[in-house]
């Protein structure tokens, strides 16, 4: 046991000579905490509550771009835009406008499109009116006539992402069909000659509740700091890669392996003092994010992350995490000769696995190939863990089989390293 304190003791030594390697282990990922997530929340705050400025060009000076441009008025997170600096906006203006990025939207309805519509509604009416015999029997019957489709143009701005137009788009033509419907109504009580509106349009018959499925508290709704934490905290966890990788290449550079593998120590106490080192940094690095989360971020605006009754489950999975990566680190360090092929390495490879494992997106709306792959990173396995404690209310059963895969993993690498380390000693 005192063997194995002394081995862990001068890997501290190595550390604290390594300011550099310190601030990748605690600096960083702490400033990395603190600035996705802000800028994250920014971004959300953004899309559901400041306005969204529309450019509308209403060519027809109708009936149905008065309902248009009424029913997104209606809309608090939409300001319609029919000036730019006093002047009037016409379509080739509004189309040069979001082309260069002053407006991200401009809505374009054309000529001639409120008689197209009220005539086609007449007279699809009259016609299911006089199969019913409902209109005056005298009356001539109507003609077939078909009818061009009308088109409203949505000029976009070329930055403007894929999600953003898609969810513009849906929003419009819902809106649009709801015109639609109110003119067939409106058309229908008058050729009914009712007095009065029967009220059929009034209020909403459907609506829509969101609730998140939690395991025994559903209804709770998961924000970007709770998606943002355990994410970067299992980054930061894996950033040790580095700091241990340089470690060993300067221990093998420097000569000091050759003399701890000739002392009376065997190689299982020089790994065991590494290993009981980067797990106890591996520990203070969740902790202290942890703290940076629940005490920091209400101070810039943020909402505190509590983990609550969940800190022992998510202790015990950034302890596992912690030991996959510095499985990682440790046989990357003995397969490297230099530092400059560690550092370099052991960096991309992280970002390399951090990417596939979901931390920088989402692995549901990765392609499907890169999902097959992302269930072979260490990170996804680790990240899943934590969601399923911090978003889904998860048990230690939940996490039995992440958890598994991180054993599995740390065991491996950590054979492997031996086994290369075996070798090369050998040969």
């Amino acid at each position: 046991m005192r063997k194995l304190l002394v081995s862990a003791y001068k890997e501290v030594l190595l550390l604290l000579r390594d300011w550099g390697g310190l601030a990748i282990l605690f600096f960083m990922p702490a400033v990395l905490i603190v600035t996705i997530t802000l800028i994250q929340e920014s971004t959300f705050k953004a899309v559901g509550e400041s306005s969204l400025p529309i450019i509308l060009v209403d060519e027809d000076n109708g009936e149905i771009g008065h309902m248009v441009a009424g029913n997104l008025n209606e809309s608090p997170n939409i300001q319609l835009v029919t000036e730019h600096e006093g002047k009037p906006i016409d379509e080739t203006y509004a189309r040069s406008l979001v082309s260069e990025g002053k407006y991200q939207i401009a809505l374009i309805i054309p000529e001639g499109i409120s008689k197209e519509l009220n005539d086609k509604v007449n007279h699809n009416v009259d016609q299911i009116l006089g199969e019913f015999a409902l209109v005056d029997a005298d009356s001539e019957p109507t003609e077939e006539k078909e009818w061009k489709t009308q088109e409203i143009t949505i000029y976009f701005d070329p930055a403007a992402g894929q999600t953003f137009r898609n969810g513009v788009k849906s929003s419009i033509e819902q809106l649009l069909a709801k015109v639609e419907v109110r003119k067939i109504y409106d058309v229908f009580i008058d050729q009914m000659e009712l007095e009065e509106d029967p009220g059929l349009l009034n209020g909403d018959i459907i609506s829509f509740k969101e609730t998140i499925a939690q395991k025994g508290n559903d209804g709770i709704i998961p924000n970007a700091v709770q998606h943002n934490v355990p994410a970067w905290i299992l980054f930061g966890i894996f950033f040790i890669v580095v700091p241990l990788g340089i470690n060993l290449v300067k221990e093998k550079n420097l000569g000091t392996y050759i003399r701890l593998r000739t002392s009376p120590v065997s190689y299982a106490i020089i790994l065991g003092g590494k290993i009981l080192t980067y797990t106890v940094i591996c520990l203070i690095q969740f902790i202290l994010m942890l703290m940076i989360a629940k005490y920091v971020f209400p101070l810039i605006g943020l909402i505190e992350f509590d983990p609550g009754g969940q800190f022992p489950l998510m202790l015990l999975i950034a302890l596992v995490s912690g030991l996959a990566a510095i499985g990682l680190g440790i046989l990357i360090g003995t397969i490297a000769e230099t530092q400059e092929q560690s550092a370099p390495f052991g960096a991309i490879f992280v970002i390399i696995l951090a990417a596939l494992g979901g931390v920088w997106v989402p692995t549901f709306i990765m392609p499907e190939v890169m999902q097959k792959i992302s269930a072979f990173s260490p990170m996804n396995w680790g990240i899943s863990a934590f969601y399923d404690v911090i978003l889904r209310n998860g048990s230690a059963t939940d996490i039995a089989r992440p958890l598994a895969y991180l054993l599995l993993f740390f065991t491996a690498t950590l054979l492997a390293a031996i086994l290369y380390d075996k070798r090369n000693k050998t040969s």
